[in-house]
Parts: C-alpha cells; structure tokens; sequence
C-alpha cells in the first residue's frame, strides 16, 4: 500500500486551509516551483533558441503525453500534449465525424461538460452538413446507440455529481453499432483507474490542471486509438502537425500517427510545471488511489448525513458508480459553500445549487475529511451561511 502521508508532504497546501478542490484545480507540487525556475534560468536564460533542440523542448508534447499516457491506460506513443481541452475535442470529433460521412448524429448526454457540447454545435454549423447532436439523460445513452449515431461524444464521470458511466460497456456497445467513441476524462485522470486501450476506445482527451496537479490552464491532452492515428485526419491542421514542419511546405500533410494532433508552438513553461507534478505520480498504483479515495469520500458521505441533514446527496450513493467527488443539495449552496471557504475549507459551486468537494488521497487523509466536516456542520447548524456577503457572486464559482 502507497504511503500517501509521504506523497502529502510533497505537495505545498497554505497553513489552516483543507483544500477540497483539486477536482477543479490541482494544488501546487512542491517541486514545481525549483524545476520551472530552471528550465526559465538553465534553459530559457541560457540557451534561449537553442533549447529546442539542446534541452528537448520539440519532444515535450509526446514525451509528457506518453507520462500522462501511462496513467490512463494509454500505449506508448498514442497521446500528445497542447493546447486546451476545447481544441482537443474539436480535433477528436472533427476527425471521427469524417471517418463516419454516411452518419449525421452526435449523441451525448446531458451531464456532459457544456464546453464540449458548444464544441460540437460549433463544428456542425461549420461543416453545414446535417450533423445533429442529440441528447439524452445519461441513464438513457446506451438505448439510445443506433445505427444512426456517428459519435458517441461522452464526459466519463459528470462534472456535477460524479456520475461515472461504464466505458467499457458503453465503447462495446457503440462498436457493436458502427458509431465511434470520444472520451472526455477531464474528472478521470488520476482520480480514478482507466484503461483506453483495454476497452478499445477510439479517442480519448482531457486537462491536466485538475488531479494531475499541471498548473492552471496547463496543456490538455488528446488520445488516438493507434491503429486509427494514421486514418484520423485533424481538422486543425497545424505546422506541428505537419510531417516536415522546417520543410515549410506550402500545403499540408499530416504527421505520423499521433503527431498529426499536434498544432502550435507547445507551452514549454506549462509542459515543464505538469512534468514535475508527474514525478509524484511515479510508482504509484491508480488501484491504490482509487481505494483510498472510496475510504475517503464514504467517511464525508456518512459524517454528513449524521451531523447535517440539511444537505443530501447528489452523487451516486454506491462508490463503485461515482467518480472522486462528492456533491450536496442545498438550496443556499452557493453560500454556504462561500462561509465554509471563509473557514478554510475549499471546495466548490455548481449551480444551480450543488456544493462539490474533491477527494484527493495524495494531499487528503482521514484528519482532513474530519475537520472540513466539523467546520460544514458548524457553517449549516449557525446559518452562518445566511448573510448578504455570501451571496454576491463572484465570476468563477
């Protein structure tokens, strides 16, 4: 079993705060802070153009995506990093609805992630061709898989309540219907085990700022079935994506494999803040996390319930069906969340009323889980969530 009181000490969390927010933004890893000085003075400072070639800088988006890889069940030489989530999964959907023409429908459910939604309606109305995306409650996808679907375009576990659909089953039965799958694992990536290549997905993309620790706005990353990254064409056909981008060609020509994925100039200060966040991660069984995090989110369910009956559970009571999250109703979720925040315990708001809190056993433990409760029940029984203040809402929530 993995010593998480070790891995704690490795992260930076400021003096009286329990952070409980990692499913939204990832603390800062103690290491980033030296290793990126270095890369900005060793690298940046001295060899400036150079480091390209002399520290590696080209090879960053494959070498870190085959890190990240590692963590979701991916092959080597199958993910790459750049860019942000959004671009990603323009790029997957582009690229497999081109590889099903004779199809017109997306479907998705409606616990996916908006921006992912607002990518498809985006590129439909662009390729003007009849595409639709169609909607359904995320109980109701697999009955909704037929012979009409092009795309399954699914968020693995819902950003919301921590809903956690059954790739494998729903990959299978896709397949099993002619349509391809994207997986978004925006929430699954180092929160929970993955496995894209045991269960036959065809793409996959995600973000690294969340459990992945990879700084804010930190790249994303996208996955292509290997046996698809040459057949794949990406809509955004970028000059790193070209296979010789210092030819300078005037026309395109994709890249090898999963480099065709790649777009602009990579963000070599973010790639180098996440590759740092990802040396914690060496040795560690996502099993080990995964159990752990089960322990950690069934003590805060079973605290909350008995000291604060105000609150009810919006995620799946049953571990096994829920990512590492846990969210609450509340009618005044937003600030309550705000009073507890102002007590040192960090989570967030979904509206329209849901309180979220994310479970990390890298940084959490059992203390932790104790205290944030003791400080929510004092929040609740005191109304002290009940003033003016609490309720002016901020621009992020």
């Amino acid at each position: 079993m993995i010593d998480f009181s070790a891995i704690k000490t490795k992260f930076y969390i400021p003096e009286g705060l329990i952070y409980l927010n990692g499913n939204s933004l990832g603390p800062l890893p103690r290491a980033v802070k030296d290793h990126v000085n270095s890369i900005i003075q060793d690298e940046w400072g001295e060899l400036i153009i150079r480091a390209w070639n002399n520290a590696g800088w080209m090879d960053m988006p494959r070498r870190v995506g085959d890190r990240v890889g590692h963590l979701i069940g991916a092959p080597a030489g199958s993910v790459v990093m750049g860019d942000t989530l959004s671009i990603k999964v323009y790029q997957a959907l582009a690229s497999a609805l081109e590889m099903r023409p004779e199809r017109k429908i997306v479907l998705s459910d409606t616990g996916n992630f908006p921006t992912d939604l607002y990518m498809a309606e985006g590129l439909m109305r662009s390729l003007d061709k009849g595409h639709q995306l169609q909607m359904v409650e995320p109980e109701d996808v697999e009955t909704a898989l037929n012979d009409d679907v092009a795309v399954l375009m699914l968020t693995q576990i819902d950003y919301r309540t921590g809903r956690m659909h059954d790739m494998a089953a729903l990959t299978r039965k896709a397949h099993d219907v002619g349509a391809l799958v994207i997986w978004d694992l925006a929430h699954s990536a180092g929160a929970v085990p993955v496995d894209l290549a045991g269960c036959n997905a065809d793409f996959a993309v995600g973000c690294t700022y969340k459990y992945l620790n990879g700084s804010p706005g930190a790249p994303a990353f996208i996955y292509v079935r290997p046996d698809l990254a040459d057949v794949a064409q990406p809509a955004l056909s970028g000059w790193l994506g070209h296979e010789a981008p210092f030819a300078f060609d005037l026309d395109y020509r994709a890249g090898e494999g999963i480099d065709r994925f790649r777009v602009g100039t990579p963000p070599v200060l973010q790639l180098s803040a996440l590759d740092a966040s990802l040396d914690i991660w060496e040795g560690i069984d996502m099993a080990d996390v995964r159990m752990k995090s089960i322990e950690l989110t069934e003590l805060f369910i079973h605290e909350i319930e008995r000291r604060c009956p105000m609150l009810t559970l919006a995620s799946p009571r049953n571990p096994e069906l829920r990512g590492s999250q846990v969210s609450l109703h509340f009618e005044q979720g937003y600030a309550a969340m705000k009073a507890a925040i102002a007590r040192g315990v960090i989570g967030d708001f979904r509206a329209p009323n849901i309180m979220r809190f994310g479970f990390t056993p890298l940084y959490i433990d059992e203390a932790d889980v104790m205290k944030a409760v003791e400080i929510i029940d004092n929040v609740m029984s005191t109304r002290a969530w009940d003033c003016e203040e609490y309720r002016i809402r901020q621009a992020v929530t």
